[in-house]
């Protein structure tokens, strides 16, 4: 079983890491090419081309003249100590064991606009590339053109028997779900707001965390034990849910 999330736009590089091991993303090739073309463009290129404002734009030029290859332990951290948006404020690593901390490697992989696909323990330097970026390539017009076939061709290679997708629309449509020979099961944290439940950003960005960090510590394998998430208040609603898609409600926030 796999368990797919996407990657944060906020990283934080002084947290302490709680677990050594650390292992090094499989397509760094690819994504020298990539930081290849991104060394090339301007400050106000990378504004334009990114949609952000001159400051991050500044900051991302800078990161890509830093990024340089091999990683090691010292100039680079396992992705999931060092993403930092809601997703992985989801997870509780103060409650991991050894043993929690296997189960996460082999479980949980996260989706990457310059990576592609990342285990938890994989390296990565600073760098900011949304999977949706129109960035033209080797490959064709945008990143889906170098990862899609490459990512789905790793979950099939790993996943034998269910994916479980809480990546957003954006770093899902990395995949070609059309071509997997798992079952999907996508979950949706919903939230009462103005009397209709409905999903909020954020807050289900933080619960598809919880939910990642649940399975991986109960050692969930089987979608009715997937129904047991009961976190910050949310509770299965078998009403609304189907074989694919389970939802989960919270009254209050």
């Amino acid at each position: 079983m796999i368990v797919t999330l996407s990657p944060a736009k906020t990283l934080d590089f002084d947290k302490t890491i709680p677990y050594g091991k650390y292992t090094i993303p499989q397509f760094l090739a690819e994504s020298e090419k990539l930081v290849a073309l991104l060394k090339k463009k301007t400050p106000a290129e990378l504004s334009e081309m990114m949609d952000i404002g001159d400051d991050l734009a500044k900051l991302n030029s800078e990161r890509y003249q830093r990024w340089k290859t091999p990683f090691n332990k010292e100039n680079a951290r396992p992705c999931i100590f060092t993403f930092n948006g809601p997703v992985y404020q989801g997870f509780d690593f103060l409650a991991y064991k050894e043993p929690d901390y296997e189960r996460l490697q082999k479980t949980v992989r996260i989706i990457s606009g310059l990576h592609g696909i990342l285990r938890p323990f994989d390296l990565i330097q600073a760098y900011r590339l949304d999977m949706h970026t129109a960035l033209k390539n080797h490959a064709g017009d945008d990143l889906y053109a170098v990862w899609k076939q490459k990512v789905t061709d790793v979950l099939n290679t790993e996943c034998k028997d269910l994916l479980v997708n809480c990546a957003s629309a954006e770093y899902s449509e990395a995949i070609d779900f059309s071509e997997l020979k798992c079952k999907v099961v996508t979950p949706l944290f919903k939230n009462l707001m103005k009397g209709k439940y409905q999903v909020i950003g954020l807050v289900a960005k933080k619960a598809r965390g919880m939910f990642a960090d649940f399975i991986v510590r109960n050692n969930f394998i089987k979608v009715e034990d997937f129904k047991k998430f009961n976190r910050d208040g949310y509770a299965f609603d078998p009403a609304t849910s189907t074989d694919t898609e389970l939802v989960f409600l919270r009254k209050k926030q």
